[in-house]
C-alpha cells in the first residue's frame, strides 16, 4: 500500500496547492465544487452535485451495505496581513486532499467493496449549517458507518500520531436584541439603561452551575448599545453569546437556563429581551466499532506506539449532527498529528504536509477493515 501512497504524492501534491490557494467560504464554494468534480471525472468517478447547494456525493460500488467518508469543503473567513479574504486555517484542504486521496488510493488498489461506498463533499462546516441542509436531503439515510478525518494541532497530537475519535463539544451562538426606550441622560427615571440590562445579564450567567464533571461555559462575545452622543442614555442593544458543553444534554440544559435568565431579567427591568438561536455545531457521538476499525488502520500503519486516545477538544465540528440526528450511524473521525502550529484557525497555521499520506492509508485501510468485518458477518448469517 505504501508504494501506491508514493505514487499518488505528486498529483494530490498539486491537488493540495490548488485548494490551498483557492479557498471559498461557506455555500460559496462554486469553485471548488466544479473544480474537485472535474478532478474525479478523469479518474473515472462519477459526482453527483447538490441542485440548490454546492458540494456533491461520489458512490463507487453497489449494495445494501454502505461505507460513508465525509469531507468538508469551506474556508474561513478571516483578516491576513490587514486585508480580510477567504483562508483555508482550518484544515479544509487537507481534509479534501486525504478523502481524494483515499477514493484513488482504493482505486489504485483494485479495491472493490462488497457494497457501496458514499463519499461525501460536504459545504459549510464553518457555519455548521451544512451537515444539516445534507442531512435534510437524505444524503446519509442509506450510510451505516460514517468515517472523517480533522488535522490536530500540536497541543492536542504530536507530529507522527493519531487518534480514533475526537471528542468535540457541542457549541451555540446566540444573538440577542434588549429593546426599550432612551432617556436623557440627567433623567435617568424616565427609561432603562439598556448597558445596565447587559450588565446583569452577564452577571447573572455567570450564576449558572451545571455539572462540574462535564466542561461547559456561556459567555457574552458582543455587545452593542449607545452611539455618538454621551448624554443618552441607551434603551436598546444587541448582543451575541457563545455557548460550550462537552455533551449534547449538557448543552440542552445551559440553554434552557439561559433563555431562563433572560426571561427573568425582560421581567425585572420591564423590557424586551429576544433571544435567536443562530449557528452551533452537536458534540461527538463515537460508535466503538467503528472507532476499533480504525484504532487498526491506525497501528496497521504507523504502529501502536503513535495511536494516541481519543482528544477531547472543546472546538465543535458539525461532522457530529450526522450521528445525532441520524442514531443509526456508526461514526468516528480520524484526529492526525501533524505539527500543526500556531493553531486552528489561525490566520498563518502551518503543518507538516507529508502527514496528509498517513491520514490516506489510515482512511483507506480503516475502510478495507469496515468491509472485511461486514463480510465476515455476513458470511456467519448465511446457512
Amino acid at each position: 500500500m505504501k508504494a501506491a501512497v508514493e505514487k499518488l504524492k505528486p498529483i494530490l501534491g498539486t491537488l493540495f496547492q490548488h485548494l490551498h490557494t483557492h479557498p471559498e467560504v461557506s455555500w460559496k464554494e462554486v469553485n471548488t465544487t466544479s473544480y474537485l468534480m472535474n478532478f474525479l471525472k478523469k479518474y473515472e468517478f462519477e459526482p453527483k452535485p447538490f441542485e440548490d447547494s454546492t458540494g456533491f456525493t461520489v458512490e463507487v460500488g453497489e449494495g445494501d451495505f454502505c461505507v460513508g467518508l465525509r469531507t468538508d469543503i469551506d474556508a474561513l473567513w478571516q483578516e491576513i496581513n490587514g486585508e480580510f479574504q477567504a483562508n483555508h486555517s482550518c484544515g479544509h484542504d487537507a481534509h479534501m486532499t486525504m478523502i481524494i486521496g483515499t477514493m484513488l488510493l482504493l482505486k489504485e488498489l483494485k479495491f472493490k467493496p462488497n457494497g457501496k461506498i458514499k463519499v461525501i463533499f460536504q459545504p459549510a462546516e464553518e457555519k455548521g449549517t451544512g451537515a444539516l441542509k445534507l442531512i435534510e436531503k437524505g444524503v446519509v439515510d442509506d450510510v451505516n458507518y460514517l468515517y472523517g478525518v480533522h488535522l490536530r494541532p500540536i497541543q492536542e497530537l504530536r507530529d507522527g500520531e493519531a487518534c480514533a475519535g475526537i471528542q468535540h463539544g457541542a457549541a451555540a451562538f446566540l444573538s440577542g436584541t434588549i429593546k426599550g426606550e432612551d432617556a436623557h441622560a440627567a433623567r435617568s427615571h424616565l427609561g432603562t439603561n439598556a448597558i445596565e440590562v447587559g450588565a446583569a445579564l452577564v452577571h447573572h450567567l455567570s450564576t449558572i452551575h451545571l455539572d462540574p464533571m462535564i466542561p461547559h461555559s456561556v459567555k457574552m462575545t458582543a455587545f452593542h448599545a449607545g452611539g455618538e452622543s454621551g448624554n443618552i442614555i441607551p434603551g436598546s442593544a444587541s448582543f451575541k453569546l457563545d455557548l460550550r458543553a462537552q455533551r449534547n444534554e449538557t448543552m440542552k440544559n445551559l440553554q434552557a437556563q439561559v433563555y431562563q435568565i433572560v426571561n427573568k431579567l425582560s421581567e425585572l427591568y420591564n423590557v424586551e429581551i429576544t433571544l435567536r438561536g443562530a449557528d452551533g455545531t452537536a458534540a461527538a457521538i463515537i460508535d466503538p466499532t467503528a472507532q476499533s476499525f480504525m484504532e487498526k488502520a491506525i497501528v496497521d500503519t504507523i504502529g501502536p506506539n503513535y495511536l494516541s486516545p481519543s482528544v477531547v477538544t472543546s472546538g465543535g465540528e458539525d461532522f457530529h449532527f450526522y450521528t445525532l440526528k441520524r442514531p443509526h450511524l456508526k461514526a468516528v473521525m480520524l484526529g492526525l498529528g501533524c505539527d500543526l502550529k500556531p493553531g486552528l484557525h489561525h490566520p498563518n497555521m502551518t503543518f507538516n504536509r507529508e502527514a496528509l499520506f498517513i491520514g490516506i492509508e489510515i482512511l483507506a485501510k480503516t475502510i478495507i477493515h469496515t468491509f472485511d468485518e461486514y463480510k465476515k458477518e455476513e458470511a456467519g448469517t448465511k446457512p
